[in-house]
């Protein structure tokens, strides 16, 4: 699913909303999930899974074009954890 069909779908289900309601709505969300991340913090959401970050070490990493050797820095990336309700749907 796409941000798109996402938005078309939640329309569906409140007609009483305007589309720009609803795109607003989901905008703050999904900016709220970013901040927090971002700040180094966790979002759960209960049923669904919990959103995290993890720490990347530094490494030596090689271009595919060239075959040259290049570092790498350490980062950080999200990482997201499904939660036991989501996972047993998946296994129905």
């Amino acid at each position: 699913m796409i941000r798109s069909e996402l938005l078309q779908e939640l329309h569906k289900a409140n007609p009483e909303l305007r589309a720009d309601e609803i795109e607003q709505v989901v905008d703050i969300f999904f900016d709220e999930i970013a901040q927090r991340l971002a700040e180094g913090g966790r979002v759960e959401l209960r049923g669904f899974g919990a959103f995290s970050t993890r720490e990347r070490e530094a490494r030596s990493g090689r271009n595919p074009r060239t075959g040259e050797t290049v570092d790498v820095p350490s980062k950080r990336v999200p990482y997201f954890k499904a939660g036991k309700e989501i996972r047993e749907r998946l296994n129905k």
